[in-house]
């Protein structure tokens, strides 16, 4: 028996069109991903499809907002909850909530709990507590987005319609879809919501079994989902040619649903990459990042690359095939730029576009000389320049260009025991304390990818060393004593004399931090005091 798990604001938006006389189905990957019922890939993003108008739709849910010309009606979580006029809030159903996500990755600089900050390494341009807040800030829960069914006219541009036309059935909607596992449709049972919504109490999510529900399928979807099979909706070379951003669409749903692109519709991108210069960078970028962000990243570009479609994303990359390396590198900068990228403990996009392209500067700077001794001298600087012009060209934010360019840059960093405190602590600041985890991980891609081992010992103390700056006193409020201590034990009133004290105390534990227990420091202090 199938059951699907549905949040109350999904079966709300079905009861509205039920009580309205109006035909409404849960549409596209939403169905797909229920019918996948990953733990691990929460349902987040509804959208349905009616027979109902526009302004039809729009007097049944009194705060949408209709602003496009391809019949979408959309109606953001907040304003639905208010229109839904209950007093009481949904109570949480134990039985259908979904299994906790994986804790974070432990972060090595944990700025969140770190017990002050030494002042060598604050940024007037970013504090410590605005960087936890962004770190901490949750993403904007999803529109709901209805749309009256649709049938499109001609693909003139390779990316839109030219005309759109409003269609007279489900059937009409489906077959326009891109591919068969987007294609299904779901209608829940009128009387089991009437049922639901009879009721003065709410869930947060029900548990609806098939008797509640009707699956329509109607380009064998679900047969495809089973086989982890992509296929488009008819002919794949007319689903291409109306919308290249398929193409990478479909690269993208292969590497995060871990599917096999069937071959029709694999031997299509190939024959149609061309038109992906039809598709804007924005869209590129989007769906580039989206694979970035799959399980399986490396896939994902070498997916792009036998389709040929990576050429026309970032063709630098190519530039390294072939290039052989020396020392601890076992295969050329192309191989090995996959393989870090496949070994990044990351998740995040950009820390994985950053570890793709940190040897993105070696074909311009190799030399090799007399003894066939390779070498590529500041490869980082030129790096990172050529690495923020792709995320420029990506039309990536300044603060991810910045961040791309910082990880790119300073790769390469080198540590040695005899390295200062202070040594330490420019790096951080070089680098930047919310970037310092994240060149941690391009630098563990950068050794696996060379089939080095993971870390080595001096990382190791390389990362002791960075928390225990982190956490070393950087005030006076730091310090194991305070005024009242030394006017105790020195006999002395307050005055400058205890300041000029304190102070000295402070500079002596800047240098060196183990110095900083009470009778250590009453002991300099009688020092200090005698001696001037």
């Amino acid at each position: 028996m199938t059951t699907l798990s549905l949040p109350f604001e999904v079966l709300y938006i079905c009861h509205c069109f039920a009580k309205a006389g109006k035909e409404v189905f849960l549409v596209g990957g939403a169905v797909r991903d229920l019918l996948l019922n990953q733990p691990n890939r929460p349902v987040s993003d509804f959208d349905f499809a009616t027979n109902a108008r526009p302004q039809e739709i729009q007097d049944l849910f009194k705060d949408s907002f209709y602003e496009n010309k391809f019949g979408t009606v959309s109606l953001n979580h907040h304003d639905l909850l208010r229109l839904l006029g209950r007093h009481q809030l949904p109570v949480a159903n134990l039985s259908t909530t979904s299994k906790k996500p994986a804790a974070d990755k432990i972060r090595i600089i944990d700025l969140k709990n770190a017990r002050k900050i030494h002042a060598s390494l604050r940024d007037n341009k970013q504090t410590a507590d605005q960087i936890e807040l962004e770190n901490n800030q949750s993403t904007s829960v999803s529109a709901f987005e209805m749309t009256t069914y649709r049938s499109d006219g001609l693909y003139n541009d390779h990316r839109r319609p030219e005309t759109v036309d409003f269609g007279h059935s489900l059937e009409e909607d489906l077959k326009r879809r891109d591919f068969t596992v987007n294609s299904m449709a779901i209608s829940i049972d009128a009387a089991y919501l009437e049922e639901i919504f009879a009721n003065s109490t709410l869930q947060t999510s029900y548990l609806i079994s098939d008797q509640n529900f009707t699956l329509i399928d109607l380009h064998q979807g679900q047969e495809d989902l089973q086989l982890k099979v992509l296929r488009t909706v008819g002919e794949a070379d007319e689903r291409f040619k109306e919308d290249a951003l398929r193409m990478l669409r479909a690269i993208r749903l292969a590497v995060q649903l871990d599917m096999d692109i069937e071959t029709n519709t694999y031997f299509a991108i190939k024959f149609n990459k061309d038109l992906l210069r039809f598709v804007s960078m924005e869209r590129v970028r989007d769906e580039f990042l989206g694979i970035l962000k799959s399980q399986d990243p490396a896939k994902g570009i070498e997916l792009l690359d036998e389709a040929g479609l990576l050429e026309r994303i970032i063709p630098e990359l190519y530039q390294g095939r072939g290039m052989q390396q020396r020392g601890h590198h076992i295969s050329d900068v192309w191989t090995h730029s996959i393989d870090a990228l496949r070994h990044c403990p990351s998740a995040d996009p950009v820390v994985r576009l950053a570890t793709l392209l940190h040897d993105i500067g070696k074909p311009s700077t190799y030399q090799e000389d007399e003894q066939a001794q390779i070498t590529f001298y500041n490869h980082d600087v030129l790096g990172a320049r050529t690495a923020s012009y792709i995320a420029k060209r990506l039309r990536m934010s300044k603060k991810d260009i910045q961040r791309i360019f910082t990880l790119v840059r300073y790769h390469m960093f080198y540590y040695q025991p005899h390295h200062t405190d202070a040594a330490i602590r420019r790096f951080m600041r070089k680098v930047g304390l919310e970037n310092i985890d994240d060149i941690l991980d391009l630098r563990e891609g950068d050794r696996l990818g060379s089939g080095a081992k993971k870390t080595s010992w001096r990382l190791e103390e390389m990362k002791d060393r960075i928390i225990e700056q982190l956490n070393q006193p950087a005030g006076l409020d730091d310090l194991a004593v305070n005024g009242n201590d030394l006017m105790t034990e020195l006999q002395i009133k307050p005055g400058p004399q205890l300041g000029k004290i304190l102070h000295a105390l402070l500079e002596l534990v800047l240098e060196q931090p183990e110095l900083n227990n009470k009778d250590n420091l009453l002991k300099k202090a009688k020092e200090i005091s005698q001696s001037s």
